[in-house]
Order: C-alpha cells, then structure tokens, then sequence
C-alpha cells in the first residue's frame, strides 16, 4: 500500500490525498499523476515543462510551498 503521505504527482509536484490521484484510461487510480494533471487515462493540458511550471506558481504561492511567485519559480 502506499503512503498517502508521501504521494507526490511526478508532474506539478503537488502533494497528494486519497482524492486527488488521476485516472487512468480504463477508470483506475493513477499512482503518479494527480487529478489535476492525468484527470481520464491522459495529460489534461497540452503544454510545456515551462508553461506547466507557471501554471503551479499560484499554487505553490497559495498553499506555502512558496511566499512569492519569484521564489516559487526558483524552485
């Protein structure tokens, strides 16, 4: 079984609880890919690693991963 805890999405890096894991095609959970991300067996959106990453920076900044947008970017 795995650690909820410790699941982290290996695209936004967001932290992820029981309900927020991704599908896949055939309705399964997705392991390592949030909802956000991998919502029906693929990528939600189609963008770059970049574009991706300035996506998140609202919510690295909103839930305390980071306190500003420069320093979310950063990291």
């Amino acid at each position: 079984m795995i650690n909820e805890m410790n699941t982290i999405c290996q695209s936004c890096s967001m932290q992820m609880g029981t309900n927020d894991h991704g599908k896949n095609a055939d309705g399964s959970r997705n392991d390592d890919y949030c909802k956000y991300c991998f919502p029906n067996g693929n990528f939600g959106k189609d963008e770059t690693m970049e574009e991706m990453m300035e996506s998140c920076i609202p919510f690295w900044v909103q839930g305390g991963k980071a306190e500003t947008p420069e320093e979310a970017k950063k990291r």
